[in-house]
């Protein structure tokens, strides 16, 4: 039985072996398969081992002294040499050691237990938080109502008096050590609570779950109980992520399972860390599911995102692809006499789920939604192959892509009725890997794409090769991007054609590109629609897009000008459904006038570029006489192509808002008080301005220009200190700041403003010296070994915190590693003692930009890749 074709119900019996001394049926394959399977001379450790021994020391090594350094010396000055990663993999060395003597070489039973999201041999168990608490509620048999059961159903409600709000493992605990029915560690082995936990993922229902989770309650304690409901619901979050564990198990470990998604051959082959694997061994194998590549997330400009292409003067191209909605997918195809039609097929998701069960598994699978499809699709000449791509839902009648939720059930019904004209399953490939017994990962990905072209055809709708645009600049991306808004689509893909392939890798050769939408006008703008155009292929003869307006100024009107009168502002028609442009047909029939060039209804419209008519419409309507959408876009930006001189980027429809008409639409007015409030948020949120401060400014004072953390472009007449945060400090200013650039004058000014002094001698030893190159001064400074010489950031650094601690009493941070240019090492290793072992400072508000900063250097905190992905896009968009 392979690792990937596994059926679960074998394996009770398989974890149920402690000494490996018998086999069961069952596991004839799997001797076939793993001929050097490891064995284990005695049973294994206690389950409660797994807590001593391995979680909670890592959890006590991630939980470091947290907060200002002057509150922590309260308690001891951290003196510890060892690095926390370090100490990480000392404690996973003891752990496998300790297993390695007492029980033997098969680690797989643990392994599953300590990375159950990586586990693919258990299939899921069907619990999610709101279950197994109501299944908590039955066993512990507690009032729903009462205050205990209120908190397990109700796990994510703020304000209760539970410690671990938010938590629901935390929660449990709560409830569980009230009512204990052990109160030590239980006699449950590793084993045992595999076999159980294998009873739980078959039984299903909740009626078959109920007794299984009544087992574990009266064997285990409440810490016990803690962790199996996080190993349940494969949130361990342990302090120490699956790529160190799997590094200090074999030094090969995490490559084999990249290439093969499976936990079970990683312990069973590599249990020796002295036998290393064979290039053969650590590649693509057919059958054997990846862990696919995936793409970065975008950045704060386009401009930036094409630097990371890495192109040349000889090879100035980047590719540009549509992102897909639907499910990524892995489709493997190898001969097999056996099989009618003689291929058989393998289709694995990122999650490494096995869906030939769904699409089929050869031509001929009468339950295959896709297979069946697929017979002119290959090359005569392709024997085996790896293709990657996305499974999405394709509507043969609307002939449009359906949203990914629909997926299961349009291949269900594609696989009950194949002559149906309803939705079915499309695989768009984008990246061949394999092919002919020959992996080419390490090929460029225009090599790669060519040997796709080459070996698939398209079958219509069925299968097909995704389509790119050659690129050589950014400003070619935001026309695309606005396609896919009109179209609704999620975005797009920006890839280096120059890169390989990395296997479970998120890298800048592959970035998104999706619309940001703009907070600072709210949720969206409801404007009135005045004019249309007709539209081309299956839209012909109907109107796609919208000419939205807003009405004219108060002003105008006082001078005579009609109400109804609107000046052009966006046309928008991304994110419409066949409903809505029904809706609107049906809302303005009989109402459209045809645009006459020659003498336009300048009296209700006004169009961009006076006589030119920027923009003009095919259609138009009175405003009286229309309707009223509602729109969101990504930001507002000045352009003559339209009658208020300004337009919308990338528009996008939400609804049309039939409880308004033209009367409670935008206006010209409303819509620069809105732009003006909106420009009055982005300065307060860029400058952190605070109306305490400015409040306490005299008259005179306020008229002077105020720098704030680092914006400051120009120098300034001196004219007396404008806070005291560098009150009573001198200062000897050797160099300009590098990045952001600033000039030496502005540096010195700077400190001036904030009550600082100036000195051009660094006699005295209190003289806090500014440096961001290793001037010659600076060098003898350096050369002398005896004072810390400090990077201009720091002076910014504290006048933002200053801004943010507004009303506090000012004070100096303390100075971190990052903050200083060179020093004496032992002064440098108690600024250490200033921030956590990432880096994160204890006592300053980080930046969006110090957020991301971190969140690359961590490598081992234990933050799912979906998250950490929310957590990146949220920081980038904030």
């Amino acid at each position: 039985m392979s690792a990937d074709e596994g059926d679960d119900s074998t394996m009770v019996d398989m974890d149920h072996d402690h000494h490996d001394a018998h086999m069961s049926d069952g596991d004839d394959d799997e001797a076939k398969k793993f001929p050097n399977k490891p064995s284990n001379h005695s049973i294994t450790l206690p389950f409660h081992d797994l807590i001593v021994s391995l979680f909670n020391p890592l959890q006590e090594n991630r939980s470091k002294p947290k907060g200002p350094i002057v509150n922590r010396k309260k308690t001891g000055p951290h003196t510890q040499s060892t690095s926390p990663h370090e100490l990480r993999r000392n404690i996973i060395e003891r752990f496998i050691s300790k297993w390695k003597s007492h029980v033997g070489d098969n680690i797989y039973p643990a392994f599953r237990l300590i990375m159950p999201d990586k586990d693919r041999d258990r299939a899921m168990y069907g619990l999610k938080e709101k279950t197994i608490g109501k299944l908590l509620v039955r066993v512990m048999k507690i009032d729903k109502n009462s205050e205990d059961g209120f908190n397990l159903l109700n796990w994510k409600l703020p304000g209760t008096k539970a410690s671990m709000a938010g938590d629901f493992a935390g929660r449990c605990y709560e409830v569980l050590k009230k009512r204990p029915v052990k109160t030590t560690y239980g006699k449950l082995t590793v084993d045992e609570v595999n076999t159980m936990l294998d009873q739980l993922s078959a039984a299903q229902k909740e009626e078959n779950q109920l007794p299984i989770l009544e087992q574990f309650y009266q064997q285990m304690c409440p810490e016990e109980l803690l962790w199996l409901i996080r190993m349940i619901l494969r949130q361990m979050k342990i302090g120490a992520t699956e790529k160190t564990i799997l590094d200090v198990w074999h030094p090969d470990a995490e490559d084999l399972f990249n290439v093969s998604s499976s936990l079970r051959r990683v312990c069973w082959e590599l249990y020796n860390p002295d036998i290393r694997l064979s290039d053969e061994q650590s590649g693509l194998s057919l059958m054997q599911c990846f862990q696919p590549q995936l793409a970065a997330f975008q950045m704060h400009s386009m401009e930036k995102m094409v630097q990371r292409m890495n192109l040349s003067e000889d090879d100035p191209i980047f590719w540009i692809e549509e992102k897909l909605d639907g499910e990524r997918m892995q489709l493997h195809m190898v001969e097999d006499p056996a099989k009618p039609g003689g291929r058989r097929f393998g289709f694995w998701s990122r999650k490494a789920k096995d869906y030939a069960y769904l699409y089929g598994d050869s031509f001929e699978d009468p339950n295959g939604a896709l297979t069946r499809y697929l017979k002119g699709a290959f090359h005569p000449g392709v024997r085996n192959i790896i293709l990657d791509g996305e499974m999405i839902t394709w509507d043969p009648v609307e002939k449009k892509e359906v949203p990914f939720g629909h997926l299961k059930t349009a291949a269900l019904n594609e696989q009950k009725n194949p002559f149906a004209n309803g939705t079915r399953p499309c695989l768009i490939v984008f990246d061949c890997l394999f092919l002919n017994d020959k992996a080419l990962t390490n090929y460029t990905l225009r090599d790669r794409y060519k040997a796709l072209q080459k070996s698939l055809k398209n079958v219509d709708r069925r299968i097909e090769v995704h389509t790119h645009t050659e690129a050589r600049t950014a400003a070619e991306i935001e026309p695309i991007l606005r396609e896919c808004v009109a179209d609704r689509t999620e975005g797009l893909v920006l890839k280096n054609p120059r890169s390989s392939y990395k296997l479970n890798e998120r890298n800048d050769d592959w970035m998104k590109v999706k619309p940001e939408y703009m907070t600072e006008f709210g949720e969206a703008l409801d404007c009135v629609v005045v004019g249309g155009y007709y539209g081309s292929g299956h839209r012909g003869g109907r109107l796609s897009s919208f000419l939205c307006g807003l009405k004219v100024r108060q002003n105008d009107i006082d001078n005579g000008a009609d109400p109804i009168k609107c000046y052009s502002f966006f046309k928008v028609g991304g994110g419409m459904t066949a409903d809505d442009y029904r809706e609107i047909r049906h809302l303005t029939d009989g109402k459209w006038k045809d645009w006459d060039a020659k003498k336009p209804p300048t009296d209700l419209i006004v169009l961009g570029g006076g006589s030119r008519q920027f923009e003009k419409p095919d259609v138009y309507i009175r405003a009286d006489e229309s309707i009223v959408l509602e729109v969101k876009a990504a930001s507002v930006h000045t352009t003559e192509q339209f009658g208020t001189g300004y337009t919308l980027r990338f528009p996008r429809f939400k609804r049309i808002r039939k409880d308004k008409d033209w009367t409670s639409a935008l206006s010209v007015d409303e819509f620069q008080q809105l732009k003006a409030r909106a420009e009055e948020v982005k300065e307060e949120k860029r400058f952190q301005v605070d109306d305490a401060r400015r409040k306490k400014r005299s008259a005179k004072r306020t008229k002077r220009e105020t720098v704030v953390a680092g914006q400051d472009e120009s120098i300034h007449a001196f004219a007396g200190p404008q806070t005291k945060l560098f009150d009573s400090k001198s200062f000897s200013v050797l160099s300009e700041q590098l990045k952001p650039k600033k000039s030496k004058a502005d540096l010195e000014q700077l400190i001036k403003i904030n009550g600082g002094k100036i000195v051009q001698t660094d006699r005295d030893e209190n003289t806090i010296i500014i440096s961001d190159r290793n001037v010659v001064k600076a060098a003898a400074i350096k050369k002398a070994g005896r004072r810390v010489v400090v990077r201009p950031k720091w002076l910014y650094d504290c006048i933002r915190q200053a801004e943010v601690d507004v009303g506090l009493a000012p004070y100096l941070l303390p100075l971190e590693p990052s903050d200083v240019l060179f020093g004496p090492e032992d002064q440098l290793r108690k600024l250490e003692n200033n921030v956590d072992e990432f880096g994160d400072s204890y006592t300053k508000d980080v930046t969006t930009e110090d957020l991301l900063a971190l969140l690359d250097k961590i490598d081992d905190v234990e933050v799912d890749s979906e998250t950490e992905a929310e957590i990146r896009q949220a920081l980038r968009t904030a």
